[in-house]
């Protein structure tokens, strides 16, 4: 630098420590409030594993697994004559018994849909001989490599390539490649994120005796030596009060220790739990009920959340897995034949309603009363007549009289007196 024609030597600013402007210590707001903890630097990672530690999702997981596996799958085939029939053989029990030599239907399903509930996806490989359905097998969704090329779709599994016709592929959303999919636990992670955060501060809050975080204030002593002294020393007197029992810590003349962090209650810890589940619960499309929230459940809308299951969760699911199955096992262009879930089988509680409501299908002629006990597993009765279609003998053609003789109830009509003979005026 040069001054008045002589040359000055410049001088550079010499600061006494790190200051802001260093990139070791940047400054920011989100490190700023990370520093007071307030940031989301040391949130759990969410993964299936972890996500099901969470009581609210291992309920959803576990619960609509097993209700779309206590489902009955039954094969049919449609007739012109007779209607639906079951089918029988090889296929009829792959579908409806054992799909392997390692599975029953139930257990095989459940798997099936544990995968479509944690990681988004449920697949099975369907064995052929021939025509028939040799067995269906479960696909570890983790180990398939789905590869599309045009309108060719082929799964890669255990060094070996399958095409779509022969794999039973159920999403739960697929991604506008059609090829990736979400999992409802990918989809919610940050509620299940904030879940497992809340867990693991209730767990440490409470090991810790109920004890939050606590600074000492006080004349601290000179140096860091005789500072971890005087902490440990501390320390060491709140864990001796939890030990004993005893509500009373000693300290120091002149010190005293005062909380850091936030009150759980003033945090409303309790209130955001609850809201916990219901994030949950909508990422699953379930009702509170069925994760055992009943926090606002009465007898009233819990019957209603019941019939809300049943049309637009487990309904909407049985049919995805129909489709794919009645696609893939029978292909396009199938005679008639169909997989079809029977939902009645989640009605059967009500033990009242159940007999009123099948009295009153016999009645109108819906179903014979050998198919009523069908429904309830009950032996088919000999008698002919219980093969029959029965309806009352009052329900006739609009506009035409009963016939003489005939009452209401299909027995013989009564005069006013109730003998059957007619008064003269």
């Amino acid at each position: 630098m040069r001054l008045f024609g002589r040359s000055v030597p410049q001088r550079r600013e010499v600061r006494a420590g790190p200051s802001a402007e260093t990139e070791t210590i940047p400054v920011s707001a989100e490190n700023f409030l990370a520093f007071f903890g307030v940031g989301s630097p040391n949130l759990p990672n969410v993964t299936i594993d972890a996500a099901l530690t969470v009581p609210a999702v291992a309920c959803a997981v576990a619960f609509l697994s097993r209700t779309m596996a206590a489902l009955p799958l039954h094969a049919y085939r449609q007739t012109k004559e007779a209607g639906p029939v079951r089918l029988t053989g090889r296929t009829a029990v792959t579908i409806h018994e054992f799909p392997n030599d390692l599975m029953d239907t139930f257990k095989f399903r459940q798997y099936f849909w544990q995968q479509v509930f944690t990681g988004g996806r449920g697949l099975a490989w369907i064995e052929r001989n021939g025509s028939n359905i040799e067995a269906l097998w479960p696909m570890d969704p983790r180990k398939v490599r789905v590869r599309r090329t045009g309108t060719e779709q082929v799964y890669h599994w255990e060094s070996k390539k399958y095409p779509a016709a022969d794999v039973i592929d159920v999403p739960f959303m697929l991604k506008a490649d059609q090829v990736g999919h979400y999992g409802p636990i990918n989809l919610a992670a940050k509620a299940i994120q904030l879940a497992l955060a809340m867990n693991d501060y209730g767990s440490h809050f409470f090991a810790g005796g109920g004890v939050p975080p606590l600074a000492l204030v006080g004349p601290m002593p000179q140096g860091p030596a005789a500072v971890q002294r005087a902490l440990a020393d501390v320390s060491a007197a709140i864990d001796e009060a939890r030990k004993s029992d005893k509500p009373i810590v000693a300290l120091p003349p002149g010190y005293k220790l005062e909380p850091i962090g936030f009150d759980p209650a003033k945090g409303q810890m309790t209130e955001a739990r609850l809201l916990q589940i219901q994030e949950i619960a909508r990422a699953y499309q379930m009702p509170p009920a069925f994760l055992q929230d009943l926090s606002r459940g009465t007898f009233s809308n819990v019957e209603q959340q019941d019939l809300h299951l049943v049309k637009h969760l487990v309904g909407q699911w049985a049919k995805a897995l129909e489709g794919e199955m009645n696609l893939k096992l029978f292909g396009r262009s199938n005679s008639g034949r169909y997989v079809e879930h029977n939902l009645d089988g989640l009605q059967r509680g009500d033990f009242k309603s159940r007999i009123e409501g099948i009295a009153r299908a016999i009645q109108t002629a819906q179903i014979t009363p050998n198919e009523g006990r069908d429904l309830e597993g009950r032996p088919r009765h000999d008698n002919p007549a219980a093969d029959e279609l029965l309806v009352q003998g009052a329900t006739v053609v609009l506009g035409t009289a009963p016939q003489p003789g005939i009452g209401h109830n299909g027995g013989p009509q009564l005069d006013n007196n109730g003998d059957g003979n007619e008064q003269q005026a």
